[in-house]
């Protein structure tokens, strides 16, 4: 990967449009590696103007699909709820979510212009038990799950939860909406006899019986309380995973973020924390990830493998140009899994690229543009006329 615009090909240097939210972080990070690359002014399609159809692009565009999270006025209109914080939604937010890509592919079609993530990889991407069943498919390892692939049977409460465990051998199991993000109505659920569950979770409920996200993972310690949570949760459809022991750093819980671009693992980051869930916002804090390729070392493993497992899972998503996977290290270190894929999963601000994988000095947003820049170089060359032999 390179970070130029410079083309000695010859190769026109691609044009950038990105759909998200103007005033979000994700935007100005990407138009800054745009800018940095020598590139023509990315142009920012907001998520309001698609979601009143209204998104325009220009023939030859290449244009990026970012989150629509953090504006509460896009959250409204998606999930149909007036507090950002609310839980409750995510399946609407799905719905809407979808269409709004569909409206970004077909102006883009319309205009002659290339989106680089495909509808159909969103679909999958943000439904876990869709995401989970193309991953098994592909003999990548993952969690075990009982409601993985589409036809999986419906979970309508703790009930049904509460027999998919028995039923599984899943005394500790993490319990996530189906549509969810950042950690979003996921409960680490463990089970020990008749009535003895305890749950840890972010869902935070009122008196009114609303669901909302905290900053702060709090326990909840009876069947009756969990129960009440899940029930609440599971019209918006849930997922269930074997509760995987992982791995520790320092006396902490250690998982890893693994960026993926154009099939190369090109970033890495280790989450670490105290409570079941290592993202950051929620009291997680980055690790040594120079301690955890020796972790990985002296038990014999190879870290090389671990990050294979990642390219492999990206594989899945052939028409995304960037995902971040989830990598779960089992204790000891010498077995990984993978958590989740996530189509916005790039957001590591100051975190350069690994040792050896092309993106050395270059942040996930200038991975990423060097990516389309080499691969514009790569089909003119493959396009070009060869001159005649002399």
């Amino acid at each position: 990967m390179s970070p130029s615009a410079s083309s000695p090909s010859g190769a026109a240097a691609p044009r950038f449009a990105v759909v998200g939210n103007p005033e979000n972080r994700r935007v100005a990070f990407f138009r800054e590696a745009v800018r940095a690359a020598g590139l023509e002014p990315a142009r920012v399609v907001s998520w309001l103007q698609v979601l009143r159809g209204e998104a325009e692009f220009e023939p030859g565009d290449t244009v990026r699909i970012d989150s629509p999270g953090e504006d509460a006025e896009v959250e409204r209109l998606l999930r149909g709820v007036d507090d950002p914080t609310r839980v409750e939604g995510s399946a609407r937010w799905y719905a809407g979510f979808l269409s709004a890509v569909g409206e970004v592919t077909r102006a883009a079609s319309v205009a002659g212009a290339e989106v680089l993530t495909s509808p159909g990889d969103i679909a999958s991407l943000f439904d876990k038990r869709l995401c989970h069943g193309l991953l098994a498919a592909a003999e990548v390892p993952v969690p075990p799950s009982p409601t993985s692939g589409p036809d999986a049977a419906e979970v309508r409460g703790w009930s049904d939860v509460r027999a998919l465990l028995r039923e599984h051998r899943m005394p500790r199991a993490f319990v996530k909406l189906a549509h969810g993000s950042s950690a979003s109505g996921v409960l680490a659920v463990e089970t020990a006899g008749p009535g003895r569950v305890r749950a840890s979770t972010s869902v935070e409920r009122d008196a009114q019986g609303r669901l909302f996200n905290s900053l702060r993972v709090r326990r909840y310690t009876t069947e009756a309380e969990v129960g009440a949570l899940v029930d609440a949760l599971a019209p918006d459809g849930l997922h269930i995973e074997r509760w995987l022991p992982k791995a520790s750093q320092r006396g902490r819980a250690a998982d890893l973020r693994i960026v993926v671009v154009g099939g190369r693992a090109t970033h890495a980051v280790v989450r670490t924390s105290l409570s079941p869930m290592t993202n950051l916002h929620l009291g997680g804090a980055r690790g040594d990830l120079d301690e955890v390729r020796a972790a990985v070392s002296a038990v014999g493993g190879c870290w090389r493998e671990a990050l294979a497992i990642c390219e492999r899972a990206a594989a899945c998503f052939p028409g995304t140009l960037c995902v971040g996977v989830d990598l779960l290290p089992a204790a000891g270190w010498r077995r990984f899994a993978v958590g989740e894929v996530n189509a916005f999963g790039d957001l590591l601000p100051g975190l350069t690229g690994l040792p050896g994988s092309g993106a050395e000095g270059l942040d996930t947003y200038a991975a990423q543009v060097a990516a389309v820049l080499d691969r514009t170089r790569n089909d003119h060359a493959v396009t070009s006329p060869r001159p005649p032999r002399a």
